[in-house]
């Protein structure tokens, strides 16, 4: 993982811990900081999954999945 995404990952961890522990309720800017930053880190769970390695190590381990044989 990149240096910029770990950070971004880091700053929506902060603010969700902020939002989870804070007893008051949020104002509809922080429900759409909230919802900028789902999205955000739902991009880059996407472009981490869908990226060259991981579909490699997928495609590998289905690969000697089914050329195992059984008995």
């Amino acid at each position: 993982m990149t240096h910029y995404a770990s950070r971004i990952l880091d700053q929506v961890g902060a603010h969700v811990t902020r939002l989870v522990t804070d007893e008051d309720g949020m104002s509809t800017a922080e429900y759409a900081i909230g919802t900028i930053a789902a999205a955000a880190f739902g991009a880059i769970l996407y472009t981490v999954i869908t990226g060259d390695n991981i579909v490699s190590a997928l495609t590998g381990i289905i690969g000697k999945a089914l050329s195992t044989s059984v008995g």
